[in-house]
């Protein structure tokens, strides 16, 4: 089978190596050059991965039958709805369905208009001066967010980033003047407990879930610093997380499950990876948001540990017949992303950095490439995230150590590393807090 990839990130090597394990020849969109990716196409293209035309025009030079499309922003373009024109089946939504991430209003009014558990209170703007009279009646804490798009660095929470209502209407102001997002403004009610990611696969109709993930976006070890895409993340082998009970992993599943549903009676269906961010509160698990595709880094802790055949996976997906659920190993994972200098507010690109894949792979880990590129021979990175190590074994415990012996095979000078992710200490401090928000509870 002949598979069109779209994207050049850390989350699409993950899903091209799983392509290629499968036996699909893989021909790669990307906007930079992603040598992880390249080692295993059989041929490529460098273009704007929303030039839907050019994306388009290479799709159907190279034959492609089936397509994977990892980020967003050519979901948003209308992508999936020009390759389905030329016949090309997508394991990826339209543009009306990935409004389930491009519009955090679209979403919010859909889980309200359907009665779907999980929902937070909320209201939504086109314009600064109602946001702002609106912030001055709100009782409860609030989250502040962009409308649509922000790569996920636009949220500021109230206690974290946001003190005040002036702290607020500031930043309501700078999501209109500066465009941020598209601009519109969303204003929800603050969930208090631990976040964790449930992703599945979708058809249209049928879902099947993956293993539970904690991501991490603080940049610094401790949970502090500024917001990131995700600096890693971590699984378990049961494929639950210590602080998540079966129960509330059944509920979370059952949100996405009455949402695809929802979708469908909407008249946008939904197919391809779906990845919903839950609040496990005292009351259950809350929505903070659904994408219209994998995390990233989730997808590298999943992805590796899949059974299945991922190229027939998403073939079912594209063609609406998913069967039985897709089987993973009852491994744990541990991700630890490798980042320039700087990331999360000014990073600064051009740092050289060796890797050696093999070396890794020997202490029990898998190296992914992200924003990294080949300048004369040599590896430098980007302005983004540069390597996603992913340490598998049986324990948690284990695959920490994994990752942490796979990192001293990366080498690099302007760059850094958040140690902390999957260590016992930090996994048991959320432990602790959950604990800590029942016994008040019930008190």
């Amino acid at each position: 089978m002949i598979f069109l990839t779209v994207g050049g990130g850390g989350r699409e090597h993950a899903a091209v190596e799983a392509l290629h394990r499968s036996g699909a020849e893989i021909h790669a969109v990307m906007k930079t050059a992603n040598p992880g990716i390249i080692a295993l196409a059989k041929d490529y293209l460098l273009a704007p991965e929303t030039d839907v035309e050019t994306v388009c025009a290479y799709a159907a030079k190279v034959g492609a039958q089936f397509a994977f499309i990892g980020p967003e922003a050519p979901l948003e373009a209308g992508l999936v709805d020009a390759l389905e024109r030329q016949g090309v089946a997508c394991a990826a939504p339209t543009a009306n369905a990935a409004r389930i991430e491009t519009s955090k209003t679209f979403m919010r009014e859909l889980v309200r208009k359907y009665g779907i558990e999980g929902n937070l209170a909320f209201a939504s703007f086109n314009n600064k001066e109602e946001a702002v009279r609106y912030l001055e009646t709100v009782a409860h804490e609030i989250v502040v967010k962009p409308v649509g798009l922000t790569g996920g660095k636009g949220v500021k929470v109230q206690g974290e980033h946001i003190h005040t209502i002036e702290d607020a209407a500031e930043y309501v102001g700078e999501i209109f003047s500066e465009n941020i997002g598209g601009a519109g403004v969303i204003i929800e009610e603050k969930a208090v407990g631990e976040e964790f990611t449930l992703m599945v696969f979708c058809d249209g109709r049928k879902i099947s879930p993956m293993p539970l993930v904690q991501d991490h976006k603080r940049a610094f070890e401790g949970d502090v610093g500024p917001n990131t895409g995700g600096m890693g993340s971590y699984s378990d082998a049961d494929h639950l997380l210590p602080f998540v009970e079966k129960k509330d992993m059944k509920q979370a599943l059952r949100i996405l499950r009455d949402i695809v549903d929802a979708m469908a009676k909407e008249g946008c269906p939904y197919r391809g990876p779906m990845y919903g961010q839950f609040m496990l509160t005292v009351d259950g698990p809350k929505i903070i948001e659904i994408n219209a595709r994998f995390g990233d880094p989730e997808a590298m802790n999943v992805l590796p540990l899949l059974k299945s055949d991922f190229a027939d996976v998403c073939m079912r997906m594209a063609r609406g017949n998913l069967e039985s659920d897709v089987e993973f190993s009852r491994k744990a994972t541990v991700c630890k992303y490798v980042v320039p200098e700087g990331y999360g507010t000014r990073p600064v690109p051009g740092a050289g950095i060796k890797v050696d894949v093999e070396a890794a792979r020997a202490a029990g880990a898998e190296v992914f490439f992200a924003n990294v590129e080949e300048v004369g021979g040599k590896l430098v990175t980007g302005t983004s995230r540069s390597i996603g190590v992913v340490g598998i074994a049986d324990t948690l415990e284990k695959a920490e150590r994994n990752c942490e012996e796979a990192l001293k095979h990366v080498v690099c000078d302007g760059c850094f590393v958040r140690h902390d992710i999957g260590k016992k200490e930090l996994v048991q401090r959320r432990v602790d807090h959950m604990e800590r928000l029942r016994a008040a509870h019930v008190d």
